[in-house]
């Protein structure tokens, strides 16, 4: 199996691929048309990318069949146009959460005790221990999350260490309320959190208001005037998500009229490189500051990427499944199971196929068991509309190694 690495990657990475037997190509400077050039001209069956935008032109040349992000989420994949083709998308979830909740809280603690600015005096040569040493601190203060996954947790974590209170709202207790609590890890459950029924009450009851969700059509721009328009008068707002889920034009406004600080990883735009021209106009107001979407760029954070990254590759190679797989249905259009219980001989099942095609029912899942000793074996092959009773007699009685077939409704 060929891997095309077209991002920065850990060594640890490329040798656990060539150990499991891959063909491995690190070229992680390609971008854009040199990319699709790189992937026709090499080959390749897996795509691997970091921040690399992967567009459908590249979805279209030679044989690729996985991409894998490696990192959360898959906001930078054309995920529908790889499924159009049945390329599958997988990611690393989680791997990151340590180190950017890591990031969020150094923000924070930047805030409160503006050290960005300490720095930038000192150097400067200007001390100003009396303009500096007006800080809050965090102690007491409430935490409050827009979104609960492992990051929004990681966040609950160190939290607890610094004696915050925490207020959580995310779609996963939209049906079940604090019930959902019960579905994550008991630490978490031990400390002190507080689901709330909206976002905008996160927003009013919180001294810190930190942003975890993911990038979808459903939370693009989320995090509007709405929301930032319930903060408390000079309240933190750190952002390490995604840029495109904060409108940053009303944050801006929020900035100057409820005096916000904000702490910011990422933006709606930003450079397509690790180097580049930048330029986000909410980072020239007073108390923003911004770091260059760094948030899971720790080692440790990498290491557990690449080797995720390694085990994806792996299983897929040795087993043909895809962990993390993000595009597969959940629901199929099956409307009725064929059982076909069969000889285990050459040909039987491709005599079912054939007469399925010729009375054009379409397969949506199938699976052939073995029973024990190698002799017969159970089929059951998931259709999309009730095939005629003439057409399963002609299956059953066309072949000799078909010894039962029978018809079951699927329950919707």
């Amino acid at each position: 199996m060929k891997v095309l690495i077209a991002d920065n990657f850990e060594e640890s990475g490329i040798a656990g691929l060539t150990a499991a037997g891959c063909e491995v190509l690190y070229k992680p400077d390609l971008v854009d048309e040199r990319l699709v050039n790189a992937i026709r001209d090499s080959g390749v069956d897996v795509l691997v990318v970091r921040s690399t935008n992967v567009t459908e032109p590249m979805l279209d040349m030679g044989r690729l069949s996985l991409v894998v992000r490696a990192g959360a989420g898959v906001n930078t994949i054309d995920v529908a146009a790889a499924s159009r083709r049945g390329i599958y998308v997988s990611n690393c979830p989680g791997k990151n959460a340590i180190a950017v909740a890591e990031l969020a809280f150094g923000l924070i603690l930047s805030l409160d005790r503006r050290i960005p600015d300490n720095v930038t005096d000192l150097r400067a040569g200007r001390w100003n221990k009396k303009e500096y040493s007006q800080a809050r601190g965090l102690y007491g203060r409430t935490l409050g999350l827009i979104g609960f996954g492992s990051i929004g947790q990681e966040m609950a974590r160190r939290a607890r260490g610094f004696g915050m209170p925490v207020l959580v709202w995310s779609r996963r207790f939209l049906d079940r309320g604090a019930a959902a609590l019960q579905d994550v890890s008991q630490d978490i459950r031990d400390i002190e959190v507080t689901v709330v029924n909206t976002p905008e009450e996160v927003a009013e009851r919180s001294d810190v208001l930190s942003v975890h969700l993911a990038l979808t059509g459903e939370t693009r721009n989320f995090v509007g005037a709405a929301i930032l328009g319930r903060m408390k008068p000079g309240a933190f707002f750190i952002n390490t998500a995604r840029g495109e889920v904060v409108d940053y034009v009303a944050l801006a406004e929020a900035v100057k009229t409820r005096t916000l600080r904000v702490g910011l990883d990422v933006y709606a735009a930003e450079p397509s490189g690790a180097t580049g021209e930048f330029s986000a106009p909410i980072l020239a107001l007073p108390n923003v500051y911004g770091t260059h979407h760094i948030g899971a760029s720790t080692d440790q954070a990498q290491e557990a990427i690449a080797a995720e990254t390694v085990e994806i590759i792996r299983a897929y190679k040795e087993t043909g499944t895809v962990p993390n797989v993000v595009n597969l249905s959940k629901q199929t259009r099956a409307s009725h199971m064929l059982v076909v219980r069969h000889r285990d001989k050459p040909g039987v099942l491709a005599h079912v196929f054939n007469h399925l095609r010729s009375g054009n029912l379409n397969v949506q899942e199938t699976e052939n068991i073995i029973f024990e000793g190698g002799q017969a074996a159970i089929a059951r092959i998931n259709l999309d509309s009730e095939p005629p009773a003439a057409l399963l007699q002609a299956i059953e009685k066309g072949n000799e190694d078909i010894l039962n077939l029978h018809l079951v409704k699927i329950q919707a």
